[in-house]
């Protein structure tokens, strides 16, 4: 059985920024300012200020926000290593690409 995804580091960095260390060993850079700046969502406003941002902990093996917003490792470890070619098939099974995206 395989053993769930989790992150167990992450150091922020400059920005929007993040250094993340995942339970499989590797090691990678995020940048969420995209996804803060630009989602509609509501969940993602209060985040837009980077000192709500900077809030941000290690929560049950994923990144997570006083305001309520956790995000999943597996999103973390796409967003971190979507450029692997070795990763395309997981990332297709996991919903992160469509199976034309993965070849």
């Amino acid at each position: 059985m395989t053993p769930l995804l989790t992150l167990t580091e992450f150091e922020p960095l400059d920005g929007y920024r993040l250094q993340l260390s995942f339970n499989d060993g590797r090691t990678g850079t995020i940048d969420l300012a995209s996804t803060v700046t630009t989602d509609s969502r509501p969940v993602f406003a209060p985040l837009r200020d980077l000192a709500v941002f900077r809030q941000v902990r290690l929560e049950h093996g994923s990144l997570a926000w006083p305001t309520g917003l956790d995000l999943a490792p597996e999103f973390l470890y796409f967003m971190a290593f979507r450029d692997d070619p070795t990763l395309q098939n997981k990332f297709e099974a996991w919903g992160y690409l469509a199976p034309q995206e993965a070849s």
